[in-house]
């Protein structure tokens, strides 16, 4: 198949696994193209049957904002008609699924259209309504619409009048990448007394808490000494590092910035943290869990499909700090339980998200929606 791939080129979860899908589609064989503003982080430009087609947003001195939504519509059109695609695939409604449907709409013929929900699209609506009948049509005018977890299939079928089908595909990871490597050395740089290890990986946007990320840091230090590794860049990080100055951990917390090579610091890392107040899936936990790492995270969204309760972590009430302070040391202060879990993260990951068996899931509806 001849697939064009649009996500957020951002260090986020619905453009790293807009990003994964295509770059395994391409090793099945099928000549995927990127449309996009930027090139997707995680990216591989160099690989076989991938292509990237940027989007060229022109300032104009009539328009306020650039008109992205028109000039994605643009490069879709453009990239469908010369590489004579079979389907578009956009994660998110708006604007990709909005540009999407109007450049199908325009060449005609067998051009189909493919939407990923991955929860901002939908919970945007909760914040401004007045997006509501936008998102709906957008969803309801794409050929074939999934979402990354059953929460946030049914929660779409709640806020919106939607008269489409939509198929619950989840996240995946490759059991052979994302797999742990421990390294005496590196471990050392970051805890060189030997303390354990918590790790937060996100894009920091406030529905992350990062913030609270810090503070479960100081709980646990009261009771056993412990390093923060955080993981990525974006609007409260500020916030993080001026909280850990505040509690008097900020010698304590290391801010490694945006990382392509995650596994690595996973793979020396206890426990992974992701206190967010709402979750579609957890990408990153499940990344996480991949390389071997207990999560204590938020009972919200996707999360309880990917967290294995009492198994592979723990989860709680978002805002329930003193829960989260005694679950986490529950996990770093018995080494049984902490290899338990451990080993039932990992089997989790491999078992039920590997990427074998989830990118057929995809291939299949792709051949459901053409026909």
């Amino acid at each position: 198949m001849r697939i064009g791939i649009t996500c957020y080129p951002s260090y986020g979860g619905s453009g790293v696994v807009g990003t994964e899908l295509g770059m395994e589609l391409a090793r099945r064989g099928h000549s995927v193209h990127f449309i996009c503003y930027d090139a997707p982080f995680r990216l591989d430009r160099t690989q076989t049957n991938v292509f990237y087609h940027e989007v060229n947003v022109p300032n104009y001195p009539l328009f306020k904002h650039p008109p992205y939504l028109l000039a994605l519509t643009a490069k879709m059109l453009e990239t469908a008609r010369y590489q004579s695609l079979d389907l578009l695939h956009v994660h998110y409604a708006i604007p990709h699924a909005s540009s999407a449907c109007l450049a199908r709409d325009i060449i005609g013929g067998g051009l189909k259209v493919v939407t990923t929900l991955h929860g901002t699209d939908i919970t945007l609506v909760a914040s401004d309504p007045s997006f509501r009948d936008v998102v709906a049509h957008a969803i309801n005018e794409s050929d074939g619409v999934t979402a990354v977890s059953e929460n946030l299939r049914q929660e779409t079928l709640r806020s919106f009048p939607i008269s489409t089908d939509l198929v619950t595909i989840p996240n995946f990871v490759d059991p052979g990448v994302w797999v742990r490597r421990p390294d005496p050395a590196s471990r050392a740089r970051f805890a060189p007394e030997g303390e354990k290890i918590l790790i937060h990986v996100s894009n920091f946007r406030p529905v992350k808490q990062a913030g609270m990320v810090v503070r479960i840091l100081a709980g646990v230090n009261r009771r056993l000494p412990g390093r923060l590794l955080m993981v990525g860049d974006g609007p409260d990080v500020g916030l993080a590092r001026e909280v850990a100055r505040e509690l008097g951990v900020d010698d304590r917390v290391h801010f490694l910035g945006r990382q392509e090579q995650v596994v690595e610091i996973l793979s020396q890392a206890d426990l992974f943290l992701l206190p967010s107040e709402r979750e579609s899936f957890g990408l990153a936990a499940l990344e996480a869990m991949a390389c071997s790492v207990p999560v204590v995270a938020s009972r919200t969204g996707g999360l309880p499909e990917v967290v294995v309760e009492g198994e592979a972590g723990y989860l709680l009430d978002p805002q329930d700090l003193a829960g989260m302070v005694e679950a986490a040391v529950a996990v770093l202060a018995d080494p049984p339980t902490h290899a338990r879990m451990a080993e039932a993260a990992r089997r989790v990951a491999v078992t039920r998200f590997p990427t074998e068996k989830i990118v057929p899931l995809y291939e299949a509806f792709y051949r459901q929606v053409m026909r």
